[in-house]
This record gives C-alpha cells, sequence and structure tokens, in this order.
C-alpha cells in the first residue's frame, strides 16, 4: 500500500490530491487547495469524509502553505504519520526537449527545470518553489516531475516547427511546445477505453476546454499535433487570451497606443478572448447567461469561440484521416452545454457529427456518450483528471 501525494504549486496556489493505490485501487484519501498564497486572507480548503473545511488565515509563502497542510493530515488523522508519504508527484509546466516523459527528480532534473524558467516564467519557478517545500518537509520521500509538455513531444518536426529563421530554433529554442499534456494523455486514453478500442489503435481529438482552453490530434496514443504553441496564449480563443491572431497587430498596436511589447503581451493574456469580445466575463458561464437574456456581444463571443475550436477540430480531421471519437474535458467542455452543441452543429455535415440534444443539455461532469447511434463519429464527455496521471506516474517511476 502505497501513498502518494499530487501536487501542482500556481504561483499563490498549492492544489493537492492525496492518493492510496495498492493492487491496481486508486482511492484518493483527500485532496484540497490552498489560494491566495502570498496575502493575509488566504483560503486553505480540505476534504475531510467527502466534506470540505475550510479556513481564511495568512499563509505568507509555499512553505507555510506546505507545512500547513502536512500538518493537517496528522491532525486530522488523514495518515498516522507523515512518513506514510512514499512518493511526491509534481506537475511542472514546461519541460522544454529535455523531458518527454515524466522523471525522478535529482539535481540535474532540478537545473534544467530552472534553466526552462525563460520559456515559462509564470509557471516554473513556482512549481519549484512547491518541490522545494514538500522536499525540505518530506525528506523521506521521493520526488518526480510530470510536465505539461512531455506527451506532445511526439509531434513530427513539420508540425511543431514555426516557419521563421531556423536559427531562432536552434539557438532560442522557439517552437510549438502545447500544454495540457496530462490531460490530454488521461483523456485519450479515457477515450479509448469507452469506444472499446486499444489506445494504439484509436484516433481521437480532445477538446480541453477550460478558461485556458487547447485542442489535441492524437494518433495511436500519440499527440500528433495540439492547439497551444510556443506559450500558453496560442490557439483557440480563451477565457482572457486571445489564441491566434496576426502577428503584426502587436507593433501596430505599439505604435498606435504608445504601448511596449509587454503590456500588448499582457492584453493579449489577460483582457482578450471571451473578456475582450463581450466586455462582460471571462466566464464562459457570465456568456451563456447573456446570450440568453440576447446580448449581442455575449453571443458574438459565442459564436467565435465555437468557430475557433470547430474549425481546429476540421484540420485535425484532415491530419488523422480518420477519427474515432471527439472528447470534451476541462471546466468548459464539462458542463457548458451551449458550447458544445455549437462546436458539434458546425462540423456536423463536414464530419457526419450527430448531437443527442437531450442528453448533451442535461450532461454535466460525468462520462456521458453525447452522439446518437448514427453518428459517423463518436463524441463523448470525460472529466479530466490530471491529479490521478500525476500519481500514476510517480507510482510507476518510483516503483512504488
Amino acid at each position: 500500500m502505497s501513498k502518494i501525494i499530487s501536487v501542482n504549486a500556481g504561483s499563490s496556489s498549492l492544489k493537492f490530491q492525496l492518493y492510496e493505490m495498492s493492487n491496481g485501487s486508486e482511492d484518493v484519501v483527500t485532496s484540497g487547495v490552498v489560494e491566495r498564497i502570498g496575502l493575509s486572507d488566504a483560503i486553505f480548503t480540505i476534504k475531510v469524509n467527502g466534506e470540505k473545511q475550510t479556513e481564511v488565515l495568512p499563509i505568507l509563502d509555499h512553505a507555510v502553505a506546505v507545512k500547513m497542510l502536512l500538518d493537517k493530515l496528522v491532525t486530522l488523522q488523514i495518515v498516522a504519520s507523515l512518513d506514510e508519504i512514499d512518493g511526491v508527484g509534481h506537475r511542472v509546466v514546461h519541460g522544454g526537449e529535455y523531458f518527454n516523459a515524466s522523471v525522478i527528480v535529482d539535481a540535474d532534473v532540478e537545473e534544467k527545470v530552472v534553466e526552462l524558467s525563460d520559456l515559462a516564467p509564470l509557471h516554473n519557478p513556482a512549481n519549484l518553489v512547491g518541490y522545494r517545500a514538500f522536499k525540505e518537509a518530506l525528506s523521506k520521500a521521493k520526488h518526480v516531475f510530470v510536465f505539461d509538455t512531455a506527451f506532445h513531444q511526439t509531434m513530427s518536426e513539420d508540425v511543431y516547427m514555426y516557419p521563421i529563421p531556423y536559427s531562432y530554433y536552434t539557438d532560442l529554442k522557439i517552437r510549438r511546445y502545447g500544454f495540457h499534456g496530462t490531460s490530454h494523455d488521461y483523456v485519450s486514453k479515457r477515450t479509448a477505453e469507452l469506444i472499446g478500442k486499444d489506445v494504439k489503435e484509436a484516433n481521437t481529438i480532445i477538446c480541453h476546454l477550460g478558461n485556458g482552453a487547447s485542442i489535441s490530434a492524437i494518433q495511436g496514443g500519440k499527440s500528433v499535433n495540439t492547439s497551444m504553441g510556443f506559450t500558453p496564449l496560442a490557439g483557440v480563443m480563451m477565457g482572457t487570451r486571445s489564441g491566434d491572431v496576426d502577428p503584426s497587430i502587436m507593433p501596430f498596436i505599439m505604435e498606435k497606443e504608445g504601448l511596449s511589447s509587454q503590456e500588448v503581451l499582457d492584453i493579449l493574456n489577460k483582457k482578450s478572448g471571451m473578456l475582450g469580445i463581450s466586455d462582460i466575463s471571462n466566464d464562459a458561464r457570465d456568456i451563456e447567461n447573456a446570450c440568453k437574456e440576447g446580448n449581442p456581444r455575449a453571443i458574438l463571443t459565442s459564436e467565435i469561440y465555437a468557430n475557433r475550436i470547430a474549425a481546429t477540430i476540421g484540420s485535425y480531421f484532415i491530419q488523422l484521416g480518420h477519427v474515432d471519437a471527439i472528447a470534451f474535458t476541462a471546466g468548459i467542455g464539462e458542463n457548458d452545454t451551449g458550447v458544445r452543441e455549437a462546436v458539434c452543429t458546425k462540423i456536423a455535415e463536414a464530419m457526419g457529427v450527430v448531437l443527442n440534444q437531450e442528453i448533451n443539455r442535461k450532461s454535466r461532469g460525468v462520462e456521458t456518450l453525447l452522439s446518437t447511434s448514427d453518428s459517423k463519429i463518436q463524441v463523448w464527455l470525460v472529466p479530466t483528471n490530471e491529479e490521478l496521471v500525476i500519481a500514476r506516474d510517480t507510482k510507476k517511476l518510483l516503483s512504488l
């Protein structure tokens, strides 16, 4: 019986999930999140016996958050001793070209993740802070890094290269990397199981739609294309991110508005997407409600969002040659029935997709076949589980 904790450390947050794994069982012992780290009104939430306990208190840094979490595990009698925790799996956003799979952490791995912080300045340093805090607190446990980018390292050179001077790739490592890899990995494998195919024989398109969104083409269990690129800004429209736009827009805005390149990037990352078009919210639920009220900007936002997703699905359909299933996952994909309907309507004629409207409209957050029996491609709702992927990789690598 092994206890493994999956950790996702953000710049001001810490998500965790403790698993007990043995003989095929993968039981969640507890889970929770620490939010607003660094502030006097930080929020600590932990689930105990199926019920959430929440505290608001000062948590000044990640080390304090980790200590509080581990203390809670003992005081709430979730574990008798911290020595019961055998492994810690850490989400790391960027693995560059160094890592095409999860790895046991050593000094060389840590050094490479530090180096890659140039490619993910908001994420990798935070991931490292979380790792170091857990390493100090759990000296007997072993640690594993699970990379967002690793799953997409199977893309071919003609897919991941940008048509810019080749020296920018060799010297600066500019290329398509892709993100949300643990989610695409889990959902593509689970979708293959649901349609009754060996993952090595299945072609799927995975739509990870949350505040951040990415779509991937999966062939035989391997990523052959994905919508995010050098950074998570690329691809389809998102909550506050623009997705793909004409790059000439940046210098045009800089000249007309007197802004720096960083200021324009902030606009594309934080003030665009659903928020920018609607001027209402970056939350798809707010957009959906405004659409029902007939708000024209909300309706336009929904149309652009569905168009971008449908166009990406269509291009991947051509690349794959045939598609066995399309899966919707993450916050919007699992819960926004209108988005799923709009996307499937746009690809219906070209791809032979027939959505069961009644089932779709009542399906949220639970594995569900959304298409009819005469649909040429099955459409599924498949909740993602990135924490489980992290725990599984940690168990496998540490031979627990």
